[in-house]
């Protein structure tokens, strides 16, 4: 690990201005279906060979396709709800999960439309405010930390970000969500666990906020912001620097453990 951005995280988490971004990795360590498993069960409810089906375009295109076909993504959300929350995952024996409670973050952003990080915090008895549309902004109550459903949450058809058409709305940062991370970011710090660096999606995102904070303070440094990638990767790293994002890499092989060696490092 980069031992100097480390501990300038650290000293940034202690004294709280830190948002916590978190990605698909950090719940599927719990056991959750992959990607391609979805992609195989659309195949399957629309009568394609899921093999075949999967060279027709990305996992975006052929959601958007079910949806079109199905007239919603209602039960695509009503399987992977199921598949995803199923008796055998526990989040009890994370160690991630454990740590992103107890780490003191008063926002944490997610993309993942499942409910561990909630289930966390129900587990460890800690309070929370979970946000999912602009009406959920007046529960928000001083002291209590915020879980941002930034792609939507399975309780909600229409919050879910999960077809093509639904990403183009996304990548327009225009939303009331939108509006609010412009404002949370401001004089913060953010920190992206359980990303893909080849994700565009994320990637975009991590350009936007550079965009955001040039336009709305002009000439003023940007706070730091930061990705952990279990491997280090030098070329990532270069590109990722130009928009303010520094990465922190390990050198364990072991991506939920490195992340939970990480966490510990800048929480504990």
């Amino acid at each position: 690990m980069a031992a100097g951005h480390v501990e300038e995280l650290r000293e940034a988490c202690r004294e709280r201005t830190v948002i916590l971004f978190v990605g698909a990795g950090v719940s599927f360590a719990l056991g959750l279906p992959p990607w391609s498993e979805l992609i195989d069960h659309m195949a399957q409810e629309l009568g394609h060979e899921p093999a075949e089906f999967r060279e027709y375009g990305s996992y975006l295109a052929l959601a958007e396709y079910f949806r079109l076909q199905h007239g919603s993504i209602g039960p695509l959300r009503s399987w992977m709800d199921r598949q995803w929350h199923g008796e055998k995952i526990s989040v009890k024996h994370s160690k991630v999960h454990k740590l992103i409670v107890h780490g003191g973050f008063d926002l944490i952003y997610t993309t993942n439309y499942d409910r561990w990080l909630e289930n966390a915090f129900d587990h460890y008895r800690k309070d929370y405010v979970k946000v999912v549309s602009v009406a959920d902004l007046a529960r928000i109550r001083p002291g209590v930390p915020q879980i941002i459903k930034f792609h939507g949450d399975f309780e909600n058809d229409e919050s879910i970000v999960l077809d093509e058409s639904s990403y183009f709305r996304r990548l327009e940062f225009e939303s009331p969500l939108d509006i609010k991370l412009r404002a949370d970011v401001l004089g913060r710090s953010v920190l992206f666990i359980g990303y893909s660096l080849a994700d565009i999606n994320i990637r975009y995102m991590f350009y936007r906020l550079s965009q955001m904070w040039n336009a709305a303070v002009p000439g003023v440094p940007q706070p730091p912001s930061y990705i952990f990638s279990a491997q280090p990767n030098p070329v990532q790293a270069a590109v990722l620097r130009q928009w303010g994002i520094r990465m922190v890499g390990s050198e364990r092989k072991d991506p939920t453990e490195a992340l939970a060696e990480f966490l510990e490092s800048v929480v504990a």
